[in-house]
């Protein structure tokens, strides 16, 4: 679980919820029009921005991940891969068939597989690449969805103010009705700038922070197995052309296990 994500998230609120009730009361900054015209409106236009299935897919199993999903770890991964290298040098690339039910990986496990089958470093290379590409594709039109909420979300604020201004000019006689319309004017531009600011926007940003990593895992796996098929690196070599994709913490961590 990425605690960072909850942790965050729940003292945002915590905090806004607790100036809300210092202010005037929970009660106060609810307003049923306000929350139909932007929540509603929004995921409305969403679903008008994007494909059914990314639309659901963002929010049943992308979202989730920016809560229960944590980082592969590089450094344990180049370690399987400088090993696997180790075992391709001394017994062959078919003794890595039997340590192909230990990866977790499964962009690592098809490449080790394509190598044990025998199958060419251009074919590999070309292959593992296209599945490099749909991974960027699929990521960026998931965390699309989040983007486009984010900008779609303070507009809808716009509207629904402007609706309530309308609703005030228009009853002007009545003073009992002045609140109202200035109620939804006002919640309409806070709802929006809610969910651009403390959903949206960071869940998106935590999805392609999420994506940029994995990425940076392929991209490390992909130049391993190409190494490991053509078996011209040395192990040790191989491990230090790896280890330059890490980042200074984690170049110490490999360094000392």
């Amino acid at each position: 679980m990425d605690i960072a994500t909850v942790i965050g998230l729940v003292t945002t609120l915590g905090l806004i919820f607790y100036a809300m009730a210092d202010a005037a009361g929970i009660n106060a900054f609810i307003e049923i029009n306000s929350i139909v015209i932007v929540f509603g409106g929004s995921i409305a236009v969403l679903l008008m921005r994007s494909t059914l299935p990314d639309f659901i897919n963002a929010w049943a199993k992308v979202l989730m991940k920016t809560i229960l999903n944590k980082n592969e770890d590089s450094v344990e991964l180049i370690e399987q891969i400088v090993a696997m290298a180790n075992t391709a040098r001394r017994d062959g690339v078919i003794a890595l068939e039997g340590q192909m039910a230990e990866l977790s990986n499964p962009f690592l496990q098809k490449g080790i597989s394509m190598v044990v089958d025998g199958t060419d470093a251009e074919t590999i290379e070309s292959t593992l690449n296209n599945d490099l590409d749909l991974m960027k594709y699929r990521h960026g039109n998931y965390s699309g969805v989040f983007k486009s909420w984010k900008d779609i979300a303070p507009a809808m604020g716009m509207i629904g103010t402007l609706v309530g201004l309308v609703g005030m000019l228009q009853n002007m006689s009545d003073p009992k009705a002045i609140g109202p319309a200035m109620a939804i004017a006002l919640l309409t531009t806070l709802y929006g700038a809610l969910i651009a600011n403390v959903l949206a926007g960071p869940l998106a940003e935590k999805l392609d922070n999420y994506s940029l990593h994995e990425q940076n895992n392929c991209a490390m796996i992909l130049e391993g197995v190409i190494e490991i098929r053509k078996g011209t690196m040395n192990p040790r070599v191989l491990s230090e052309v790896l280890k330059s994709r890490l980042s200074p913490p984690d170049r110490e961590k490999l360094a000392a296990s």
